[in-house]
């Protein structure tokens, strides 16, 4: 399979996947449809607008932040370049996960001027910072909500699972059937050890020189702790700009930033799996709010709400970019078609 092909099967069904999910959201409330369009009337949406504009503050920090890792490998980019590259990126990212890294490149690469094998090093290690710092609001998260997440985890995994292994005791014929399966793939597994070693290696080798040269990079910044500070600010930004949308719905009004730290670890792991998040954010979102005691209607709608003002604050400044680019750059001699 080619590899557009190969993207294009993978939009679908990351696609359908979140539309799957979206539909099981819609349908568990499809009997309170005049409850939800009531919330959605009677939400704060002086608190949506303050969260958009932090949520473009983070943005703006990210293009900022970027030239301080272009600039140990000699380049650099205008700042208003910089913001559009991310926005885009951002909007390319609602069509296929991971695409808008790709297009953030490409962009540099043209109005700047800048390699793009180089650029995309540099988006490697923005990833690993984001990871860090991901891990670190896990540890926050752990600290802040331990009781909180063995409850979310006895309700979600274990209790679900434990259930399901009562089930097989009972039923001898798919317990048997199970365990076959699992022998076989462990003889396959056996068989084709070396084949999948050898593509393991050539695969994950690659990833693995990328990291290390994006550490390397990061090394090399001039003014590291500016570095630390905008990253932590960047990230300070996602937080509040979802800490804001509790005050728009009078039944999350009370929640506190612990709870926003949870929100935003599952939140931000549901933004990896479909594009832009659709479905995942919003089933986990929901779930979690109604374990907290919030309402189901309420539930549903904080997600929507708060995916949604993002969403639309991409597309609206993505597709500005994208006019404005070619316009301001059209004087530079270095653009590349």
């Amino acid at each position: 399979m080619n590899p557009k092909a190969k993207s294009i099967l993978q939009f679908i069904v990351l696609l359908g996947l979140g539309g799957f999910l979206v539909w099981l959201s819609l349908n568990s409330v499809a009997d309170k449809k005049d409850e939800i369009y009531k919330a959605f009337q009677q939400a704060d949406y002086f608190w949506v607008i303050l969260s958009s504009i932090v949520a473009l503050f983070a943005h703006f920090l990210r293009a900022y932040r970027w030239n301080y890792l272009l600039e140990p490998l000699g380049h650099k980019t205008s700042l208003f370049n910089a913001n559009c590259a991310v926005m885009i990126s951002y909007f390319a990212n609602y069509g296929l996960p991971r695409m808008g890294e790709l297009t953030r490149c490409t962009i540099v690469s043209k109005y700047d001027d800048v390699p793009f094998e180089e650029a995309l090093g540099t988006v490697i290690t923005e990833r690993i910072v984001d990871m860090f710092l991901l891990i670190v609001i896990f540890v926050l998260t752990l600290f802040a909500q331990f009781n909180q997440l063995i409850g979310l985890t006895d309700k979600y995994i274990f209790d679900p699972l434990s259930a399901k292994f009562h089930n097989l005791s009972e039923h001898p014929i798919a317990t048997i059937i199970l365990a076959v399966t699992m022998i076989i793939f462990v003889i396959v597994f056996f068989l084709f050890r070396k084949k999948i070693a050898f593509m393991l290696k050539g695969k994950f080798g690659t990833i693995i020189i990328g990291f290390t040269k994006g550490i390397t990079s990061v090394k090399n910044i001039k003014h590291k702790w500016r570095f630390v500070l905008l990253s932590i600010g960047i990230w300070a930004s996602y937080f509040y700009s979802l800490y804001l949308i509790f005050f728009a719905f009078n039944e999350t009004s009370h929640l506190g930033q612990s709870e926003c730290l949870t929100l935003m670890l599952f939140g931000t792991l549901g933004v990896i799996f479909t594009p832009g998040g659709l479905g995942v954010y919003h089933s986990l979102i929901k779930e979690i709010l109604v374990f907290y005691g919030i309402s189901e209607i309420t539930g549903f709608s904080f997600p929507w709400l708060a995916w949604g003002s993002q969403f639309i604050l991409i597309v609206v400044l993505g597709v500005l970019s994208l006019i404005l680019l070619p316009i301001v750059n059209r004087s530079k001699a270095n653009v590349v078609s």
